[in-house]
């Protein structure tokens, strides 16, 4: 009767909740539609609900009813409402660990039960989110240039993997003038990493390229008192990128992955690039500095030039917290994409809606926004001459011009600077959506499932076979 009583209660608007026996329980109805921009899942009420109604206790049990394709959307979300990372004092005094029990119950077409591959999918997603939750929210005192790396060693130790690291005045010596221009002023100094899995029978190269500026003061253009808060969160796309590729992994990737973190801490210092100074990126392009507190597209630009040149990738990604602009063009619950590729502008979006990661397109029209980096003593400046006009869109085909915009690869941009955060906390933004973007080239059934490219039934059979480079993601 008390449950009977409950649901005749529940009128979502766009959720509702009811408490049961005391708070002990409470049940939580979703929305029964959301638009055609929405995640299908309510991935984002989700969250939201476990946050704000789940009863206290050391012993807690979540009962998720969904269909078969909401269940990976589903456990994502619920990762995000439990952040690991916590300094406060009462956390540390603590003596009993908290255990949150997650079971699924499926309704509508293919309800059986889930297969224990699917939950060990399932585990290394939720374990992805929560990694890059925790990078993303500890602060730079903690995660620093060094620290991250260890993190990025500690990823390549499970999966038997050694990163390649170029540091300091190497970076210098070997052309990275972004990255080292970036942060040459910093106590710990910058760094490209890269973990590679490059499985047999591979047919094509993937690179996921992370922004992971660890602090942003804004250099010598030094953010206000009001706008530095928060920028520990500037490393989002690094730590997304490291979580995605420790998940992918781990279920099995049949092509070469590369994972490149771009690290630097943009401080003040007597070292700091000044605005005015020239500086030679990986490219060989020339940049002329006019706003430092544009750098996280220096940082980038060098790691996407790396991907091409160095580990000759057809597909490459870049994911960075990169403009404040992305929060007031597509909202801080949808990230937004930039590609080449109007294909791949799709996938993002369907990607994004079969995950809960939730993607948005942005203009792509570099012959009419490029030339808001004309310079007129190098090839470009590094900030465009007017604010007013579409500045995301300027500062994802600035990364593009150095591979150039006739190249004939895939190029994403994501720009996931407002969903990279939920209020004060992180929300481990970039991972599902990586698992769901490529999952087509994964073996793990569920992330095919999810995945809006690949080999799932929406090609012949003749465009299955793995000779030569004819087994495109799309």
């Amino acid at each position: 009767q008390i449950w009977q009583s409950a649901l005749s209660t529940l009128n979502p608007n766009p959720t509702d909740s009811c408490p049961l026996y005391l708070n002990y329980a409470t049940v939580a109805a979703l929305p029964s539609r959301v638009s055609r921009h929405n995640s299908p899942s309510a991935a984002q009420f989700i969250t939201r609900l476990v946050r704000n109604c789940l009863p206290g206790g050391v012993n807690r049990c979540i009962v998720m009813v969904c269909e078969r394709s909401e269940v990976f959307a589903s456990a994502c979300a619920l990762a995000r409402a439990f952040p690991l990372f916590t300094h406060r004092s009462s956390a540390s005094r603590r003596t009993e660990k908290k255990t949150v029990t997650v079971e699924f119950f499926l309704v509508g077409q293919n309800n059986g039960p889930i297969e224990v591959a699917t939950l060990k999918c399932l585990a290394s997603a939720t374990e992805g989110v929560r990694l890059a939750a925790r990078i993303v929210d500890t602060p730079c005192n903690e995660m620093n240039t060094d620290n991250f790396l260890e993190e990025i060693k500690k990823v390549g130790k499970d999966l038997g993997i050694t990163p390649t690291i170029i540091r300091d005045e190497e970076l210098k010596e070997r052309g990275f003038g972004g990255i080292y221009g970036v942060g040459k002023a910093a106590l710990h100094p910058p760094a490209l990493a890269v973990l590679s899995h490059t499985p047999d029978g591979a047919t094509q190269t993937i690179a996921w390229v992370g922004k992971g500026i660890v602090y942003d003061t804004g250099g010598l253009s030094i953010k206000g008192k009001t706008t530095m808060p928060g920028m520990k969160r500037d490393c989002g796309g690094a730590a997304a990128i490291l979580g995605a590729f420790k998940a992918t992994v781990k279920q099995g990737f049949k092509d070469n992955l590369h994972a490149v973190f771009c690290l630097a801490e943009n401080a003040v210092g007597p070292r700091a690039t000044r605005p005015d100074d020239i500086h030679v990126l990986y490219s060989g392009k020339t940049v002329e500095i006019n706003n430092t507190d544009a750098e996280g597209r220096l940082i980038l630009a060098d790691g996407v030039a790396y991907a091409c040149k160095d580990l000759g990738a057809d597909i490459i990604l870049d994911m960075a917290t990169l403009t404040g602009a992305q929060g007031i063009a597509t909202g801080k619950y949808h990230a937004a994409v930039l590609t080449n590729n109007e294909e791949w502008e799709k996938a993002c979006v369907k990607a994004g809606r079969n995950c809960g990661d939730l993607v948005h397109p942005l203009v792509y029209c570099p012959e009419l926004h490029f030339s808001e980096f004309t310079s007129a003593v190098a090839d470009m400046k590094n900030s465009v001459a007017d604010r007013d006009n579409t500045p995301s869109s300027c500062a994802g085909l600035f990364i593009a011009s150095h591979i150039g915009f006739d190249w004939p690869g895939v190029w994403v941009h994501i720009d996931i600077a407002a969903p990279v955060h939920a209020g004060e906390r992180a929300t481990g933004y970039g991972v599902a959506l990586l698992l769901s973007l490529f999952g087509g080239a994964s073996e793990d059934p569920l992330l095919n499932m999810v995945s809006p490219l690949g080999c799932n039934g929406d090609s012949p059979p003749d465009d299955m076979e793995r000779d030569s480079k004819r087994r495109r993601l799309v």
